[in-house]
């Protein structure tokens, strides 16, 4: 049987399309990890306040779950477990002060600590008030605090687990996801060569098989079934090398993220600017070196001496005046990340320093993502983004327009002709 799971993660790992490749590996997805504990800190301090009021929609809830459901395919509907049901009242979090005030004492305990025991000791509690249609999908926020002991949770994820182990787990119980969460992590250390650390990783194995993408190795040990199940695997095999290959020469001239942060590089430094490139983004490849090349190494004392320096850090491009001590523009590229996520990176950025820590903030998306970016901003967790002149920058006018900026432009205004305000 361990010959066979050894197997299969190796096969997935190599398919394209497998939640490994689009997903564990996909270059935003740290990214979002800050932005999300943010908010779940704001979700505990709205309910400790009293400022949380009793509807989901609207809520710094509705912001941060609605972010994680962004998060690729594997968390798709991930919100559907805190949606506000009124004809069952359930989850019974909005409409009951007691059972608000506890969710947020899990929140708080597991974002404030980083151990094991008191985290499942937290979990206990919770799962002690028997608190109507408040299940494991919790799981999920917390795996974005600590992703390294908490797994996600969705239906998928349980058929998975069940096919590859045998057990029994049911969904919406809170033992259960327990005792499943301890099989994962003893499935991950036999395979941790092949897997991580990170829990996603494992998930996402578990994620495939639950949906059919994979088939698990049949438990019986009946050498026919055992044949076939491999000639399965074979065939995964072929069409994901297919489906590769297909990729490595598809060429349908669409912008990449690192291409437009590459576009706003290249035009920052024509303007006369120092630029910053994120610094997870800086050593991929770009025209004929690398993205970071010829950019800052270090952010200014006053930038990243700022208690939101670390997420400023990973603000996809600033534009710094040579020598100077404050961003005169911060450009987020939301290319089909979750926006949410860009947000929080330039308010940070914005309040998390010295007053005037940044000029202009800018989100770059294209073009037909504009109304998605206006919902986000009309969000009212994000009531205060109105007062700091945020803009949307589409795609298709920095394409057309930024040869003439570089050659002919000067400072911003040219940035500002091209970009729409969002307030």
């Amino acid at each position: 049987m361990s010959d066979a799971i050894h197997a299969l993660i190796e096969r997935w790992k190599e398919d394209p399309r497998a939640t490994y490749a689009t997903w564990f590996l996909w270059t935003e997805r740290l990214k979002n990890f800050r932005s999300i504990r943010r908010g779940i800190a704001e979700v505990v301090r709205d309910i400790e306040a009293g400022s949380f009021g009793n509807a989901y929609r609207g809520s710094t809830l509705e912001t941060v779950v609605g972010s994680i459901a962004e998060q690729r395919q594997i968390f798709k509907g991930a919100d559907h477990a805190f949606l506000w049901k009124p004809k069952l009242r359930i989850p019974d979090i909005y409409e009951n002060a007691d059972n608000q005030r506890a969710f947020a004492r899990l929140l708080h305990a597991c974002n404030c600590c980083d151990d094991e025991e008191r985290i499942v000791a937290a979990i206990a509690q919770i799962d002690a008030l028997q608190i109507r249609g408040l299940g494991p999908a919790v799981a999920n926020l917390l795996y974005f605090i600590h992703p390294t002991l908490v797994p996600p949770f969705n239906t998928a994820i349980v058929a998975g687990y069940n096919a590859l182990t045998g057990a029994k787990v049911k969904l919406g119980r809170w033992d259960h996801y327990l005792t499943m969460r301890q099989g994962i992590q003893d499935l991950n250390a036999r395979y941790r060569a092949l897997l991580s650390n990170d829990l996603g990783a494992v998930a996402g194995l578990l994620f495939d098989v639950g949906t059919g993408r994979y088939s698990a190795p049949p438990l019986d040990g009946d050498p026919a079934v055992q044949r076939a199940w491999q000639a399965d695997l074979a065939k995964v095999r072929e069409e994901s090398a297919a489906q590769r290959k297909a990729l490595a020469s598809a060429a349908d001239g669409d912008e990449t993220h690192t291409q437009v942060q590459g576009w706003l590089r290249d035009l920052g430094r024509a303007l006369g600017y120092s630029v910053w490139i994120a610094a997870n983004d800086r050593g991929r490849p770009y025209a004929d070196g690398r993205l970071g090349d010829g950019c800052l190494a270090v952010l200014p004392d006053s930038l990243g001496a700022s208690s939101g320096a670390e997420s400023v850090r990973l603000i996809d491009v600033l534009w710094i005046p040579p020598g100077g001590d404050r961003a005169v523009a911060a450009f987020e590229v939301e290319h089909t990340t979750s926006i949410y996520s860009g947000i929080v990176r330039l308010l940070d950025l914005a309040y998390g320093g010295a007053p005037g820590a940044c000029e202009r903030l800018f989100l770059v998306a294209p073009d037909e993502r504009e109304n998605e970016v206006r919902q986000q901003i009309g969000r009212p967790a994000f009531s205060r983004v109105g007062a700091l002149g945020m803009r949307y920058l589409p795609y298709g006018e920095l394409r057309s327009q930024r040869e003439a900026i570089a050659r002919f432009g000067a400072g911003l205004k040219p940035i500002l002709a091209i970009s729409k305000p969002l307030s």
